[in-house]
């Protein structure tokens, strides 16, 4: 900007506004300023802009995966508010690891980004990590995963309500034995699910087991055969309920293996956005996620945070809710 000044014998202040099409400036001296931007080949550097405006224009993603298709229409929710702000979005994994979820926090200090929208990770068990972007005022929020206690904004769904629902369903199309097959004790989006299942169970004078819920974790061969185990068990459930998308195909492949059929000796529902759910074999039914809604809602929120430096986001807590889409894996046969 110096140089094209110098050249044009006019103020750094007066190339600024010309370069950023400003109505303090005429359009003869933005031309002037445009035409010699051009020719000495300048082009405008936003994150010099940016550190000057001590904003990094950018933004923290963070999610335990992105194999679930729930994720990934949420990155694109997200994405459609970022864009508009004109801001980047840094996609970070932490693959369910709670030490990759730490480190993780710990690189969004210092001015690297303005915000930071998490999915905690089924490991995690502490708070320390996120307290401490806190600390640092750096607007955060959950989104979908919460970790519960923390005074943080969140965007979540009915989970109680939903894992009530699933249990009563499975019970309304005969199942006596249902289950559900979880990924973490400590993850708040799995346990309030497990909570409303077990109710719905108590409520309809169910049994329930000492096995009601199941935690399947691990690799993909891990949980394949800790489904499998279940299904060639004594006391075989008759009808499964799993808290997240990626179970559904462990549990379809082991039926498949041992031509259990679905849903004429299980009963089969997915807290899952699988868009494939309809022509699987058979249909499956889902608990649907408003997947992309979430990220949006969840990412308007945290640019409240970002742009009304007054603005207390810390008890915001938005519920969007899932809906129960009825197929033929847990029909009444």
């Amino acid at each position: 900007m110096r140089e094209l000044a110098k050249e044009l014998k006019v103020s750094v202040a007066t190339v600024s506004k010309a370069l950023s099409d400003s109505h303090e400036i005429s359009e003869r001296t933005k031309k002037k300023v445009l035409e010699a931007a051009a020719r000495l080949n300048y082009t405008l550097n936003p994150y010099a802009s940016s550190l000057r405006n001590k904003k990094s224009k950018t933004i923290a993603v963070v999610l335990p995966e992105v194999a679930d298709n729930f994720f990934s229409l949420a990155i694109n929710g997200i994405q459609s508010v970022a864009e508009k702000k004109g801001y980047h979005v840094l996609i970070y994994l932490s693959h369910e690891k709670f030490s990759n979820e730490k480190s993780i926090l710990a690189e969004c200090t210092s001015g690297r980004v303005d915000g930071v929208l998490i999915a905690v990770s089924s490991e995690t068990t502490d708070a320390g990590h996120i307290l401490n972007l806190q600390r640092q005022n750096i607007p955060i929020a959950f989104f979908d995963r919460e970790f519960e206690g923390v005074a943080v904004a969140k965007v979540i769904t009915n989970d109680f309500e939903c894992g009530y629902l699933s249990a009563v369903h499975l019970i309304k199309n005969g199942c006596k034995k249902p289950v559900f097959l979880s990924i973490s004790s400590s993850l708040a989006i799995c346990n309030n699910r497990a909570k409303g299942f077990k109710a719905a169970l108590l409520d309809n004078k169910i049994t329930i087991p000492e096995k009601a819920v199941i935690e399947c974790k691990g690799s993909k061969e891990q949980v394949y055969s800790q489904i499998k185990n279940l299904l060639t068990s004594i006391n075989r459930p008759d009808g499964i309920v799993a808290s997240v998308e990626r179970l559904a195909m462990s549990v379809y492949l082991v039926c498949h293996q041992m031509q259990l059929s679905i849903p004429n000796e299980i009963k089969v529902i997915v807290f899952s956005t699988l868009e494939t759910a309809p022509i699987l074999n058979p249909p499956l039914t889902t608990i649907t996620q408003p997947a992309f809604e979430i990220g949006k809602t969840a990412a308007e929120l945290l640019f409240k945070g970002i742009e009304k430096k007054k603005y207390n986001m810390v008890n915001e807590t938005i519920m969007l809710p899932s809906v129960l889409i009825q197929r033929t894996s847990s029909q009444m046969c």
